[in-house]
């Protein structure tokens, strides 16, 4: 059983950054891609960024250019770097993975996530 602890949000002024960090068990971390997602209140989750095993990454055109997903495969460990951020990017963000990268696109199929962190941007 997959289990993933989210932390490192927070608060923070627009413009200003944030890294979200990830640490997954219970997998073989290295041949899952990951993804991190967020949850506004009152929207569905939706995808923010994915990375493979092999380390291509893609992005959510809302964060394209400000934001940089990575990953530590001898920590088990994926990474969110939010540069300028915005005052549309609060959420909780989540992270997630699979052996096949369409599945991440469709989050409502994941069975079991972490606890997701906040992360709140005001002046």
């Amino acid at each position: 059983q997959v289990q993933l602890v989210e932390s490192g949000g927070g608060l923070v002024q627009p413009g200003g950054s944030l890294r979200l960090s990830c640490a997954a068990s219970g997998i073989v971390f290295n041949f899952y891609s990951m993804a991190w997602y967020r949850q506004a209140p009152g929207k569905q989750r939706e995808l923010v960024a994915t990375i493979t095993r092999g380390g291509s990454t893609n992005y959510a055109d809302s964060v394209k250019g400000r934001f940089t997903i990575s990953k530590d495969n001898a920590k088990k460990t994926v990474y969110l770097q939010m540069d300028s951020l915005k005052p549309e990017d609060p959420a909780v963000y989540y992270c997630n993975g699979d052996l096949r990268i369409s599945r991440l696109s469709n989050p409502e199929l994941f069975g079991s996530w972490g606890q997701g962190t906040q992360v709140t941007v005001s002046s």
